[in-house]
């Protein structure tokens, strides 16, 4: 039975949850905590005689229990809310910047973590303008003079960009870089080698290049992440635009990407 023939199947049963807020934002609300009915009714923002009957039907579907007074999710329950909430996170990130995703090749996040860019939903867009032509790389510059740690995926870069990281290096700020092949190639050529020779002799810092091609760029502190992505073409890097946020979750994304790109890299050595 193909997926399709399954959803024709379920079509009613799903239907009869989505359409229903109270039923949503009740497994919403209990995948943080058990609940009160007060407390459900006060969230909702929903009587009793309206809330009741949808708190029963999530009973007999065997998605919510009741104990000591307290509604909980059954762990089947806790499965089906856990999705609903990515499933909400994901529309939020891709709506709210619709025209930056249809702009951009996001291929070039691995499929894991693409899966989860509504932990990006909290982000905002940072764009180069008519009045402030430089306003990506002023935010690069700030991103990184107030850290206390820098790590960066690079497909692309410029001598300046590699004279502000090398000048936090110096600072005695540490700093891994994963960069792509061909960009490791440029950096045994002036004017990058003698920047990338004082970044690599620091103990606590590292370049490490790709084993894959990169269509991503990250630039991660601890305070916040710029996330920078290829044109549709696949070919242009857009150093114009990006995402930029400070949230835990966006911050928490980003680790994640970096650690993935990290993992199939191999140290530059000169």
């Amino acid at each position: 039975m193909t997926p399709i023939d399954t959803y024709a199947e379920v079509l009613g049963e799903i239907q009869s949850l989505y359409r229903s807020r109270l039923q949503i934002q009740t497994l919403l609300s209990l995948l943080e905590k058990k609940r009160t009915l007060s407390e459900l009714r006060e969230i909702t923002g929903s009587t009793s005689q309206a809330l009741i009957p949808k708190i029963r039907r999530l009973e007999s579907a065997n998605y919510i229990g009741t104990r000591d007074y307290q509604y909980h999710l059954t762990p089947i329950g806790r499965v089906l809310a856990g999705k609903i909430r990515d499933l909400i996170l994901f529309q939020a990130a891709i709506i709210r910047h619709k025209q930056f995703w249809a702009d951009h090749y996001p291929g070039g996040i691995p499929e894991p973590f693409l899966s989860r860019i509504g932990m990006l939903h909290e982000a905002d867009i940072v764009s180069d303008t008519e009045k402030d032509v430089f306003n990506v790389f002023l935010n690069f510059l700030k991103s990184i003079k107030e850290a206390e740690k820098i790590r960066i995926l690079s497909p692309i870069s410029s001598p300046a960009h590699m004279d502000a990281v090398v000048k936090r290096v110096e600072e005695g700020i540490p700093v891994e870089l994963v960069v792509g092949r061909e960009l490791a190639e440029k950096f045994t050529q002036s004017p990058y080698v003698e920047m990338v020779q004082e970044l690599a002799g620091n103990t606590e810092s590292s370049i490490r290049v790709a084993d894959t091609p990169l269509k991503i760029g990250l630039c991660m502190t601890d305070k916040c992440i710029l996330l920078g992505l290829y044109r549709n073409d696949m070919t242009t890097y857009d150093n114009t635009s990006c995402l930029s946020g400070t949230d835990e979750n966006t911050i928490a994304w980003g680790e994640q990407v970096f650690e993935y790109f990290r993992g199939i890299s191999t140290e530059l050595t000169f």
